[in-house]
C-alpha cells in the first residue's frame, strides 16, 4: 500500500455509512477528500473493507473481486496512475440479456472486460501471471456496469477505492474458454450501443495482459490480509473506455474467440 492510515476508526465508519447510503439509495455525494484531504489509498481500502463487512452482515455473498483503472485509457480518463481493486457480491450479478434498471444507479457506464473464474486459491505477495493462468478454470467475456457515486463524476483514487472502485453491476456471458486455448493478449473487443460502435480495443490494453491485472489484484489483497479463494469470479479491468448509458439503451459487447454479452437498460 502506498500510504498509511490517517483516518480514525470513527472516520472510517462515518465515510462507509456515507458511501453505503449513496450506493443503496442512488444519490451522489461529494468526493471524500473534500472533507478529508489527507485521506490515503490505505484509508480508501479501510472504508471499502468496512463496506464489505456491512454488506456481508446484511446477507450479501462475496463472489469475487474486480481490478479497476487497469488500462492506460482508463488511467488517462480518470487522471490516475495506479490501478485499484473492489469487491463483487451476488447482488451485483445480472444474467446475460437481462434488463438493468438505471433508477438504482447514479452515473451508469459500461465497459468490456475479460473475467477469470478460479479453480485454485491464489495469494500474494508475489503472485505472477503464470500463477494466475495455472489457477484459472476458464475465462468469460463480461461487461461491468460501473457507477461512481460522486457528484459530477469527479473523484480521486482514495475516494474511488472507498466507493468500491465504482462497482455496481456485472454481466458474464458468451462462452467459457480455457486459457490454454487463447492468446489472452490479442483478443479484440467491440462494444455497440443501439447498434452503433462506441468502443473498440484489444485485451492487451489491460496492463499488457489481463492476467497481469489479476496478479496485481491478488498482491493488493495480500496487503489487505485477504486471499482470492477458488471459485472466485474476477473482472480484470476495462479494455475500452467507460461509455455512459441511459434508459432505452441496448448494449452488446462482442469478443473475439469468446462470443458476446448483451443487456438492455430500463428506467
Amino acid at each position: 500500500m502506498s500510504a498509511q492510515l490517517t483516518l480514525s476508526r470513527e472516520d472510517i465508519v462515518r465515510l462507509c455509512e456515507r458511501v453505503e447510503g449513496a450506493q443503496t439509495h442512488a444519490y451522489s455525494i461529494r468526493k471524500l477528500t473534500d472533507e478529508y484531504p489527507q485521506m490515503s489509498i490505505a484509508d480508501g481500502y479501510a472504508v471499502q473493507l468496512e463496506l464489505l463487512r456491512r454488506f456481508k452482515a446484511k446477507g450479501h455473498r462475496l463472489v469475487g473481486w474486480k481490478a479497476g483503472l487497469t488500462s492506460r485509457a482508463k488511467m488517462r480518463q480518470m487522471g490516475v496512475n495506479v490501478p485499484s481493486i473492489g469487491f463483487l457480491t451476488d447482488r451485483m450479478a445480472r444474467p446475460e440479456n437481462s434488463q438493468i434498471k438505471t433508477s438504482d444507479l447514479v452515473h451508469p457506464r459500461v465497459e468490456c472486460e475479460v473475467a477469470f473464474v478460479l479453480k485454485e486459491e491464489l495469494e500474494g505477495p508475489n503472485c505472477t501471471v503464470a500463477d494466475v493462468l495455472a489457477a484459472t478454470d476458464y475465462v468469460l467475456p463480461a461487461v461491468e456496469i460501473i457507477d461512481s457515486r460522486f457528484s459530477g463524476f469527479k473523484f480521486d483514487l482514495p475516494s474511488v477505492i472507498a466507493d468500491n472502485g465504482s462497482s455496481a453491476r456485472f454481466v458474464g456471458g458468451g462462452r467459457a474458454r480455457k486459457v490454454d486455448d487463447l492468446d489472452l493478449r490479442t483478443l479484440g473487443v467491440v462494444m455497440e450501443k443501439n447498434g452503433e460502435i462506441v468502443g473498440m480495443g484489444a485485451s492487451a490494453a489491460v496492463l499488457g495482459h489481463p492476467a497481469e491485472a489479476v496478479a496485481m489484484l491478488v498482491n493488493i489483497l495480500s496487503e489487505l490480509g485477504e486471499r482470492l479463494p477458488a471459485g472466485s469470479f474476477v473482472m480484470s479491468g476495462g479494455i475500452t473506455e467507460a461509455v455512459a448509458v441511459k434508459p432505452g439503451d441496448s448494449v452488446i459487447a462482442r469478443f473475439q474467440e469468446l462470443g458476446s454479452v448483451s443487456m438492455r437498460f430500463i428506467e
